[in-house]
Parts: structure tokens; C-alpha cells; sequence
């Protein structure tokens, strides 16, 4: 199993302005490579910022627009590239992390599932249906996007599917920031995988106000111990993980193998969540 560089790009994201941030994102991408990263993640809605009432006009279809943009980039590069866009799929829209291979295929698109009703996101964006776990040369790979980090039973249902990694776009505020360390970790050491967060950072205009964003994008390997983690400023942070310690830790501690999920009640309410 090969290990893998990866390179987290925490951004600040100018509110609205996309071909500013379109820029920022090309620069980071670009670095990535330049250091042999083969994962870049970007930030949720990194081409808008999180801005859920702007996103419906800023929205373009998963063969066009920005997500064609990012395509190529990701083939010119030869990198796999993932963060959270608005994407556009007939009347809808949704906050979607598609995972765009180093030949510019999408492998897949995880769109998000839980929406964060405080800053209105449930008013103007559409919920996804389905959580998204890739096979990839590296192993299984789990793709959620910020809020849904609260949500344990997800992250659970990538673990029992094997997943190595799993990659979490978010715009995680600064006065929170205790819970994003520790509900990252306590993912990584419950499901025993290693977790890639990346976060925004700066103060961004919101629809509700001024917001400011926590940074600390992280890493976390499946024993809980921190890889690399940022601080509040932007720029491209870069690790090497081997996801084979995935494996060592279920062999060491078999969680997966005690679980008795019969009598936990969960699985029929878990079907009917289709999660």
C-alpha cells in the first residue's frame, strides 16, 4: 500500500469574489505538486466562500463551469483535487465535494448531507442523499463536508466499510474551534482511519455578519495523534501519511470485529437514513 503526501489549503476566502479565490486555489494546487502532494484538499465552498445565499448564482454543473476548471487542473498537475463547490443540478443546488482524479475524472461526489440551518444553508442549498466512500490505490476513501462532523453515525458507516481516509472540506468558525479539534479526533480514533480536515481562516462577510473562521486544518492519524495541524494562517500545509496504519491499529485494537450492532437498535433506523 502506497503512503501519501498530502497537502491541505487552508484558505481566506474573499466573500463572493470568485475569480479572486479561483486564483488563490490555482496557486495552492500548484505548490501541491510542486511538493509531490497527490491529494490537495481546498476548503468548503472555496470558490464563494460560505455564503449559502450566493451560492445558488455562483452554482455551475458538475461537467462545466468551475468544476471544468478544476478538472483540468487537476489533469494538468496530475493530482487528485477535492473541496466543496456549489453545484447545480437542474433547480437544485447543492454544496458538493466532488473528487477529481490526476486525469481529471471524477471519481465521485459526495454532496452534503446535513446542512448548517443557523447560517441558513437549508433555505437556499438542497441536502444530499447518500455518503460517498471511494476505492482508491491508497484504500478506501470517505469524502463530508464541515457540519456533518457532528454526525457520528456517518463516519461510523465508513469505518465499517473500510475506509483508510477520510477528506473533510469545512468553514469551521473560530469560536468553536475546541469542538472541530476534538470531534476530529475522537472520528479518527473511534473508526481508526486517518482524518484530513481543511479549514477556512480569516473574517469573511456573511449573510448574517462578519464571521471569523477557525483555520487549524489538521491531520489526525487513526490512533488520534496529530500528523500536522495549521494554525490561523493561510497557506498550504503538507504531510505524509501510510495508510497501511489504518490496518495496524484494527488488528491491534479490534473495534470492527467487537461491534454487536444487534443490539444497539440502530440498524433499522440507520437503513431508513440510508446512512
Amino acid at each position: 500500500m502506497p503512503k501519501l503526501n498530502i497537502s491541505l489549503a487552508q484558505m481566506t476566502i474573499t466573500a463572493g469574489g470568485v475569480r479572486r479565490n479561483v486564483e488563490v486555489m490555482q496557486g495552492l494546487v500548484e505548490e501541491a505538486a510542486r511538493r509531490g502532494s497527490q491529494i490537495v484538499l481546498l476548503p468548503e465552498m472555496w470558490p464563494v466562500g460560505y455564503v449559502p445565499e450566493q451560492a445558488p448564482e455562483a452554482a455551475s454543473p458538475l461537467n462545466g463551469g468551475l468544476f471544468a476548471q478544476v478538472s483540468t487542473l487537476a489533469k494538468q498537475h496530475k493530482i487528485c483535487i477535492v473541496g466543496s463547490m456549489p453545484e447545480k443540478r437542474g433547480d437544485l443546488v447543492n454544496n458538493s465535494a466532488a473528487f477529481f482524479a490526476p486525469n481529471g475524472q471524477v471519481m465521485g461526489v459526495y454532496r452534503k448531507i446535513h446542512l448548517f440551518r443557523l447560517m441558513g444553508e437549508d433555505r437556499y442549498l438542497q441536502g444530499g442523499q447518500s455518503p460517498l466512500n471511494i476505492e482508491l490505490p491508497w484504500g478506501k476513501t470517505g469524502i463530508a463536508i464541515c457540519y456533518d462532523l457532528r454526525f457520528p453515525e456517518m463516519f461510523r458507516r465508513y469505518g465499517v466499510e473500510g475506509s483508510k481516509l477520510v477528506l473533510l472540506p469545512a468553514a469551521w468558525p473560530q469560536t468553536r474551534l475546541d469542538h472541530w479539534r476534538t470531534l476530529i479526533r475522537a472520528r479518527a480514533i473511534e473508526n481508526q482511519y486517518f482524518f484530513a480536515a481543511c479549514n477556512t481562516t480569516g473574517e469573511s462577510q456573511t449573510g448574517d455578519g462578519p464571521a471569523v473562521f477557525g483555520g487549524h486544518s489538521m491531520i489526525v492519524d487513526p490512533w488520534g495523534e496529530t500528523v500536522i495541524e495549521a494554525g490561523a494562517a493561510p497557506g498550504l500545509y503538507t504531510a505524509e501519511i501510510d495508510p497501511a496504519l489504518a490496518d495496524e491499529t484494527r488488528q491491534r485494537i479490534p473495534v470492527f470485529e467487537d461491534r454487536r450492532p444487534n443490539f444497539y437498535g440502530l440498524d433499522d433506523i440507520m437503513s431508513r437514513l440510508d446512512l
